[in-house]
């Protein structure tokens, strides 16, 4: 089981600041959230770099 880390992003949205819990696990996956703030569905993508590191981009159900 992993360990759930947490990240702050911003909405993509509204703007605001938010903090979500992601799972090393699903690196490599795009997954649907909505914001805690304004409830608008943000699209996740978690991937690994080389050095195997998570990175997550964030983006609006439009781009």
């Amino acid at each position: 089981m992993s360990v759930l880390e947490e990240r702050e992003i911003q909405c993509p949205y509204c703007g605001e600041s938010i903090g979500v819990l992601i799972d090393p696990g699903e690196a490599g996956t795009d997954y649907v959230e909505d914001c805690q703030v304004c409830c608008r569905p943000i699209e996740f993508a978690l991937s690994e770099d080389l050095d195997g590191m998570l990175m997550l981009q964030v983006r609006t159900d439009h781009e």
